[in-house]
């Protein structure tokens, strides 16, 4: 719920942005505003999630994002009240009262929903949550009742939400970017907060000696770096996928939300996998959900895939398009994780004995699989190669594109 208001709220302000240009000392003063307001949320969502039954962590988050909706709608306002700081198109055109009405509209469909959401916190508690998951689709869900209201006025409509509608690639990127390494900077948090051994403690169990205190967390310690590399894999897949795509897409980016939903819960992944003893069945439920997290955050980049490629020719550089000597290698780095991940959860379900050491060694192997995927896949594409040239027999041989191409 965080991530995906958290992400509505960018995405408006990337639009409120393109349309008012240029800023004075007001804006900028709203906006710092809005921004303090915005580094709040995480903490009040962490009040909710632990205290789930209590109104008042319901409250606050509400609160928080009806004040950001409404210091938005000041600066539309205010943006439209001084017509040199809008775009020149906004400002050349006859219907600028038109532009605002529509834009406050749509600013004010999240604060809204969790005015709602805090009212019925008092009744019934249980719909404040799903009023605020819902706002996470409302574009969606707005896009879809339109179009169904303008069937039933006129049957020669046509639908008008694409989710091929281009967005920013430079600002899905950043963003990417910033949740990674706030994910990267919670497991620096983590691993210096509980497992720095006490001096008195060293002094009085382990004679004084670190370095057998150090022992103690040796668990600690592979789960850290195998959290960490696991991070840093999955943004250097996200990195090469964004190296390849020319134009992003509305669907693309909804894609990349979910996925970096399921990065962000790779914290929480960590500190379950090194919480609770080895060879318990706490451990194995643990490790089971931290393989379900990776499994998603991979395949929702891999979606991201197979969405460009519907579209390769607008989204994609012609090297990594279907056939292009890029796309098999590209396709095997996205596939990596999720195979990884599904392989391992099935395998600690039938060695649950060995689920930490599995999932461990899961984690220690990966970076070395990327390493030499590269030839594994330029292996197996001579294999390939070699048998549709087989196939065919003695004469001209058909490109490897051409092969693909004519797989059943």
């Amino acid at each position: 719920i965080n991530m995906g208001i958290l992400t509505y709220i960018w995405v408006f302000t990337y639009m409120l942005f393109q349309v008012i240009e240029r800023i004075d000392d007001t804006l900028a003063l709203l906006n710092l505003a809005c921004m303090m307001l915005i580094t709040f949320l995480p903490y009040t969502f962490s009040l909710m999630a632990t205290f789930p039954n209590n109104t008042l962590g319901i409250l606050l988050f509400c609160a928080c994002v009806i004040v950001i909706g409404l210091i938005q709608a000041v600066i539309v306002l205010y943006g439209f009240s001084c017509p040199f700081l809008l775009n020149e198109h906004i400002q050349m055109s006859e219907n600028r009262a038109y532009h605002r009405r529509h834009i406050l509209k749509v600013i004010m469909r999240v604060p809204v929903m969790c005015f709602f959401a805090s009212i019925f916190s008092f009744i019934f508690f249980q719909l404040s949550y799903i009023l605020l998951a819902i706002v996470i689709f409302m574009p969606y869900i707005s896009q879809s009742l339109k179009w169904i209201r303008n069937k039933a006025i006129d049957s020669m409509l046509l639908y008008t939400y694409h989710p091929n509608e281009p967005l920013s690639k430079e600002r899905v990127e950043a963003f990417s970017d910033g949740v990674y390494a706030i994910v990267a900077t919670l497991l620096i948090l983590d691993i210096c907060e509980d497992n720095v051994p006490e001096p008195s403690r060293v002094k009085r169990e382990f004679g004084d000696s670190l370095v057998a205190a150090l022992r103690e967390y040796g668990p600690e310690y592979l789960a850290y770096f195998g959290s960490f590399a696991t991070v840093g894999l999955l943004w250097f897949v996200h990195h090469s996928l964004f190296l390849h795509v020319t134009r992003a897409t509305r669907l693309m980016g909804l894609l990349n939300t979910f996925s970096l939903a399921f990065v962000g819960g790779l914290p929480l992944a960590y500190q379950l996998t090194q919480e609770f003893p080895h060879g318990s069945r706490n451990e194995l439920e643990a490790i089971q959900i931290s393989c379900v997290i990776v499994f998603f955050a991979g395949l929702f980049q891999l979606a991201m895939w197979v969405t460009a490629l519907f579209s390769e020719r607008e989204t994609l550089h012609p090297y990594v398009r279907y056939g292009g000597r890029e796309h098999a290698f590209m396709l095997a780095k996205l596939a990596l994780y999720p195979c990884v991940a599904l392989v391992t959860f099935f395998s600690t379900c039938l060695l649950s004995r060995f689920s930490a050491s599995i999932f461990h060694v899961m984690e220690i192997a990966v970076p070395f699989a990327f390493l030499a995927l590269r030839l594994l896949v330029r292996v197996a594409l001579a294999v390939l190669r070699y048998l549709f040239c087989w196939r065919w027999g003695p004469g001209p041989r058909p490109s490897l594109t051409k092969d693909l191409r004519m797989l059943p």
